[in-house]
């Protein structure tokens, strides 16, 4: 029987396996950010195994409140960043070189097929979109992770989800995305991967690829994945060219982790996008989906462009295209956060930051705060956000707020609308 993209890394990567369906896998890497790391940190501390595994693995930033907004904020990046120093931990990105960490992590090129990584942070499945595994753990397994270098899973049950056709212009992986957690359900993937494959992936850049995997876990996913292929060794080429000959030598040793064709699932879902409209949520869960075209002329009061979903280059020239020569609404705020400090660079040298700010937007720092509603654009009550984040829970960017999720094309129009309205580059 052949086997998944999952199983094969668990294959590769097993330590130990105590019972038929728990593996003890190697680690290639433990993320880290300023929220969740300093409780595990304390509490090794507190257990005298201040220690870690090899801290060449470990990657920590600061970036959910960046910089600190009160004492216990600036506290939380004391701590870690005492702890990065103490041991050695040189992959430490401080404020300043710090960014959203699943778009500043792949861009350092710390992820590669094959890899297994954790991170106390639920939307650590991006990073599958290299072809890992890559999962969001609690604080237990975040610290054995960081002591010992090994995390154990249950058996790596997957779902296949195959993505035909071509995408009409002005539909991006954002909508694909919600259209799947749409038929999917908030829990259709519980403690299952979601391997991502069809024509529309093989077309879709890294960018593309990572939104997808970034929002596996609203289906309830361990992780979303993707097959390594000619698009991943590009993206990778820049910190991999002195391991190997050629890209073409890259690829051959990165399809091992490619799936079997008689790879077994748990569900097989084929989605063809050729007339898939953007997509848009209501309500307080991410499976409540609409297309845009059924909420149109609802009013926002705020948007918000940027998180580790929708927060690089690829996003904001989408926006920049739209917002180009235009005002957005006298009665909006609009917000936009580069995820890293790369791609707001970029976005400078583009011309697409003055694009934003002449059209009316606040830019700001790379950072996560907005998302989680904890800074840099948390919303009132009654008032109401669209916005390229990954969650739409009830009280996510500030107690009594709504959250309408979007692509960064249909966020920008609503900024121009003041409401939710298509983009003016769809034309179905």
């Amino acid at each position: 029987m052949g086997k998944t993209i999952a199983e094969k890394i668990f294959e590769s990567r097993l330590v130990d396996q105590p019972t038929p369906d728990t593996f003890v896998l190697r680690l290639d890497a433990v993320f880290c950010h300023e929220i969740t790391t300093p409780v595990a940190i304390n509490d090794l501390v507190a257990r005298d195994k201040d220690r870690v595994f090899d801290p060449g693995k470990i990657k920590a930033v600061i970036d959910h409140v960046t910089p600190a907004k009160d004492s216990k904020t600036a506290l939380q990046g004391k701590i870690i960043r005492e702890w990065a120093s103490r041991h050695g931990i040189t992959d430490f990105f401080d404020i300043g070189r710090n960014g959203v960490c699943h778009a500043l992590f792949p861009e350092k090129g710390f992820v590669r097929p094959g890899y297994t990584i954790i991170m106390g942070d639920s939307h650590t499945c991006t990073h599958g979109a290299f072809g890992a595994f890559a999962a969001g753990v609690g604080t237990t397994d975040l610290e054995v992770g960081i002591l010992k270098g090994v995390c154990a899973f249950r058996a790596p049950e997957t779902i296949k989800i195959q993505v035909d056709g071509n995408l009409p212009q002005g539909v991006y992986a954002k909508d694909v995305i919600l259209a799947i957690i749409g038929r999917l359900g908030v829990n259709g993937a519980t403690n299952k991967v979601i391997e991502f494959c069809g024509p529309a992936i093989d077309a879709m850049s890294m960018e593309a690829r990572m939104t997808l995997c970034n929002m596996a876990i609203e289906a309830g996913g361990t992780c979303g994945i993707c097959a390594p292929d000619a698009v991943t060794v590009d993206y990778l080429w820049p910190f991999i060219k002195d391991e190997f000959d050629s890209q073409e030598t890259a690829l051959k040793a990165y399809s091992v982790y490619r799936p079997d064709p008689d790879a077994l699932y748990s569900q097989t879902l084929k989605i063809d996008v050729s007339k898939l409209e953007p997509q848009v949520t209501y309500g307080f869960k991410p499976d409540n989906v609409k297309t845009v075209s059924q909420m149109t002329g609802t009013p926002v009061h705020q948007v918000y462009i940027g998180s580790c979903t929708n927060g690089r280059i690829e996003d904001l020239r989408v926006a920049a295209q739209i917002l180009k020569g235009k005002k957005i609404k006298d009665n909006v705020r609009a917000i936009v956060s580069p995820a890293t400090p790369d791609i707001y660079g970029q976005a400078l040298k583009e011309g697409i930051i003055e694009i934003f700010m002449q059209a009316g937007f606040c830019v700001t720092n790379p950072t996560c705060g907005a998302c989680l509603g904890m800074s840099n654009g948390v919303l009132a009550e009654g008032e109401v956000c669209a916005a390229t984040t990954n969650r739409n829970f009830n009280g996510r960017m500030g107690k009594g707020g709504m959250v309408h999720l979007m692509s960064p094309a249909t966020a920008a129009a609503c900024a121009l609308a003041g409401a939710i309205v298509n983009s003016e580059q769809f034309k179905g």
